[in-house]
């Protein structure tokens, strides 16, 4: 068999990569989990009205199908119209539908799990990918309180992160831009929204163009809508910069309340590497957004785009008697991680978990060496036995290339077992019981390391 070629869009890491996405998975349920968010999982697929309900997807989405559907002597109805899931909202919505008489509300949870979308692969875009979502959710209504909570929330968890560098989350409202663009008089207030959405992409002489041969807009309306895009501020003073355009609407005035709300609450949160702006130019895609939505960018590495994004949807979920309003926000953690570990900017100091290789003075001894091991893990400290009794500085080159710090060597004489425990790094080598020695808190776990680019 030849040598299989990696499959693009489906990143891989190795032991010590993997080591990384394991310590930010953990940190970020932790930090979730804080705040009284409760673990759930959805299955994989979802069916395609659902997938395809909200925004501009389909795309994105991947099929299911059998290869053989008939091998069953029928057709496979049950695999008809159904795809793979490429976000977690979604199929949290119809979650919340299905089992909300089991739930109590507002719901607080947060997902981490596989999603995938049909992209063409690139820097910090896969088809397959780790997704970290948290959302709060009512039962008719929801406080506007909850949105400024799961800004806090994500912001708490990317700060415990400290492998990563600075980031800036910026922040805006739907009604504000709604508001802004009724108030103008433009007739699709939605194609302005998607058309002016693009000027990450396009020049403002090229978006103005496209407001007016696309959206019907005036020039004069077109340049206002440009006008508002490029409003950034740090605290509320984006309020009076909004006014002095002057527009009015009560979409709006609502819209530049809840924002300014949103800025107060996480005033508190700013720091040298944590950076909080009401950006005017952020709209997000997917149309099921109605109030807050959020993008976040990483220092360095804007080309990735935003790596955090979400926001407030009203009516996403909805049984015909009983709408379920939520607000959340996602990170994406392959997103995130896959350019930091191939740039070798953060990895781990070693590929196992063992702490502990438990050398053989000859195979004869494996039954004791085992032991240890036994008397090692009964206590919590990770531990391996060597593969084979080659000599013990091979034994200790195992272990250095595997960066397992220490390595025990028993020895039996005719006044019994003595044990020793070798720390490889330094050369240090100390007599040792397996009953009570441990190593330093430090190295009982593998340590996340980062280097400057």
């Amino acid at each position: 068999m030849s040598k299989p070629a990696p499959l693009s869009g489906f990143p891989e890491f190795l032991p010590a990569q993997r080591v990384v996405e394991q310590h930010v998975v953990t940190t970020l349920a932790e930090t979730f989990e804080l705040h009284g968010f409760a673990s759930v999982e959805t299955r994989a697929v979802e069916p395609l009205d659902q997938l395809l309900r909200k925004g501009d997807t389909s795309k994105e989405v991947y099929l299911l199908r059998r290869l053989q559907a008939g091998f069953d002597g029928g057709p496979d109805d049950a695999a008809k119209g159904i795809g793979l899931h490429f976000d977690l909202t979604v199929p949290f919505a119809r979650y919340v539908l299905e089992h909300a008489g089991k739930l109590e509300f507002p719901f607080r949870r947060y997902q981490i799990q596989k999603v995938w979308r049909g992209e063409r692969p690139q820097e910090g875009r896969f088809r397959e990918f780790l997704q970290a979502d948290i959302d709060i959710v009512g039962r008719d209504e929801l406080a506007f309180h909850h949105d400024i909570e799961v800004t806090r929330v994500m912001l708490d968890a990317l700060g415990k992160l400290d492998f990563l560098p600075g980031f800036r989350l910026q922040v805006n409202n739907r009604k504000l831009i709604q508001g802004f663009y009724l108030g103008l008089g433009a007739d699709d207030v939605d194609e302005v929204m998607r058309l002016v959405d693009k000027l990450d992409k396009l020049s403002p002489e090229q978006v103005t163009g496209l407001l007016v041969d696309e959206a019907g807009l005036t020039t004069e309306q077109a340049e206002q809508c440009l006008a508002l895009a490029t409003i950034r501020a740090a605290d509320d003073s984006f309020v009076d910069r909004v006014r002095a355009l002057g527009v009015e609407h009560p979409l709006l005035d609502e819209g530049l309340d809840e924002l300014a709300q949103l800025l107060r609450g996480t005033v508190g949160l700013a720091t040298d590497t944590v950076r909080i702006e009401a950006d005017l130019s952020i709209a997000r895609g997917l149309d099921y957004y109605t109030g807050t939505v959020f993008e976040t960018r990483l220092d360095g590495y804007e080309s990735l785009g935003s790596i955090c994004s979400g926001g407030r949807y009203d009516a996403l979920a909805s049984d015909g008697r009983t709408t379920y309003p939520g607000v959340g926000i996602s990170l994406g953690v392959s997103r995130v991680l896959v350019p930091l570990v191939q740039r070798g900017v953060v990895t781990a100091d070693r590929s196992v978990p063992s702490a502990v290789l438990v050398a053989l003075a000859d195979e004869d001894s494996r039954p004791d060496a085992d032991d240890v091991a036994t008397a090692l893990r009964a206590r919590g400290i990770p531990c391996e036995v060597a593969p084979s009794a080659a000599k013990f500085g091979k034994q200790i080159r195992h272990a250095d290339r595997r960066g397992i710090p220490y390595v025990w060597f028993s020895t039996t004489d005719a006044d019994g077992v003595t044990h020793e425990v070798k720390d490889i790094r330094t050369g240090n080598q100390v007599p040792a019981d397996p009953a009570t020695w441990e190593p330093p808190v430090e190295d009982l776990r593998p340590t996340i390391i980062t280097t400057k680019e």
